[in-house]
């Protein structure tokens, strides 16, 4: 059967290449989620509210929390009821968090389109986020007691995350360690929820599930030192977002704590870069970009991206052996491939 390329196929085809038949199941589940997502996402009576809130939705991205609740499904009863559903609700959410996140950091485009503030303004785009994350608790709502509180547990992880990032570490803590724990909140508590949510409407073993979510988690981590390095090395024609988007918002990752902690020249002109203030004179980013990347940074964060991938990894050893834990072994080489190559390419 000839499925067509649908977002998330991209992703779809690097984890499972190998594996023609498992792409193709793969595949057609995924469009199942894409069309109840983008009708989801724009079911309201008001096509202008539709048009706004469905906005994301349509505009396609990695799909790669939808992938991961099908993923998670793999090891139980992967065509359950209610599998399909769990997977819009994780997208929801992330879509929601998208909404705030681009308000949040003024950005203008979002994979590649003009962001929902951009479009609508701040306060339409904060609304537009907030029904999203409405309609996924309703949704998740029809499925159950134990997604409820999946939903509800994210969704408080998720503005927990941006909390932390906005108020900055306490006094004496550490600014890295703090990182890690700002991740867990806005990036890893989502993925390892989408895991556990496919693995339990798919009525896979307790165990097997909290397996999953250990790899979420360290997979999350991950990803989001992945997305910063990116967001510094690579152009925006990959990534779909302006580059330095979040150096310009003054936001602190991982691989910018590294350089502003570094001993070295660069290190030093970056520090005095970011204490003047934000960086929206456009000279003054793309200096403290070209100062970054001729700093160790981008090596150690990449470091640190594979201890998180090898610590996924060692999570799926208790899962059995099957297509579904192959492709979750591939993803991880997804993650540090992306970044590996865009590295080379920008220093």
């Amino acid at each position: 059967m000839l499925v067509t390329a649908s977002p998330g196929s991209e992703l779809l085809d690097r984890i499972a290449a190998r594996d023609p038949l498992f792409r193709d199941r793969m595949a057609q589940r995924m469009q199942a989620v894409e069309k109840r997502l983008t009708d989801v996402a724009a079911d309201s009576p008001d096509p202008r509210v539709g048009e706004l809130t469905g906005h994301l939705a349509v505009s396609g991205g990695k799909r790669m929390r939808p992938l991961l609740v099908l993923l998670g499904a793999e090891f139980g009863e992967e065509w359950r009821d209610g599998v399909v559903d769990a997977a819009v609700v994780a997208e929801l959410v992330h879509i929601s968090s998208l909404y705030h996140d681009d308000v949040m950091d003024g950005a203008a485009l979002r994979h590649g389109v003009p962001s929902a503030n951009a479009r609508w303004g701040e306060r339409l785009a904060v609304a537009g986020g907030d029904w999203l994350l409405a309609r996924a608790a309703r949704l998740a709502a029809d499925l159950g007691a134990d997604m409820v509180r999946f939903n509800a547990d994210v969704a408080g992880d998720l503005v927990e995350g941006q909390l932390l990032e906005m108020t900055g570490p306490a006094e004496g803590e550490d600014p890295v360690q703090h990182f890690f724990r700002v991740t867990s909140g806005k990036t890893a508590a989502l993925l390892a929820m989408a895991l556990g949510a496919g693995a339990l409407q798919a009525g896979a073993p307790t165990a097997q599930g909290r397996s999953l979510m250990e790899y979420g988690h360290q997979l999350g981590i991950a990803f989001q030192i992945s997305d910063d390095l990116l967001d510094l090395v690579a152009p925006a024609e990959q990534t779909g977002k302006e580059q330095g988007k979040d150096l310009a918002a003054g936001v602190l990752s991982l691989p910018v704590l590294l350089a502003v902690s570094g001993t070295g020249p660069a290190d030093a002109e970056l520090r005095e870069l970011l204490e003047a203030g934000p960086l929206d004179d456009l000279a003054r980013r793309r200096r403290a970009l070209e100062l970054f990347r001729s700093s160790g940074a981008p090596a150690t964060a990449e470091r640190h991206l594979w201890e998180r991938l090898a610590l996924a990894r060692s999570a799926l050893h208790d899962l059995p052996a099957c297509a579904g834990r192959r492709a979750l072994d591939a993803l991880c080489d997804y993650v540090g491939a992306r970044v590996s190559r865009s590295s080379a390419a920008g220093c």
